[in-house]
């Protein structure tokens, strides 16, 4: 899988997240959209998100991944599950 794909995979997942879990009722949520002032996510809400990226993944968010910079939109997130993905990818590896 291309990391394109893999990326706009993510990005798919996370926005499906938002809907069908947290009751985002913002369907057409950009990538770079504020999910506070946009999407009008709590702070429960952001806790749920983290949950949710965990489960979805198989990533652990330590907390101090678990940042108002990573989690600020659906970009964002995307690029630290990957990134968390990458780095979970090489500790097997060694």
């Amino acid at each position: 899988m291309s990391s394109n794909q893999e990326t706009a995979e993510i990005e798919q997942a996370i926005r499906s997240i938002l809907i069908r879990d947290l009751f985002v009722e913002v369907p057409d949520i950009g990538l770079d959209d504020g999910l506070r002032s946009v999407a009008g996510l709590d702070s429960l809400g952001y806790v749920e998100l983290r949950v949710q990226c965990e489960d979805r993944f198989g990533i652990s968010i330590t907390e101090k991944d678990f940042t108002p910079e990573n989690f600020a939109t659906i970009r964002s997130i995307s690029r630290l599950v990957g990134e968390l993905r990458a780095r979970a990818g090489a500790d097997r590896a060694q």
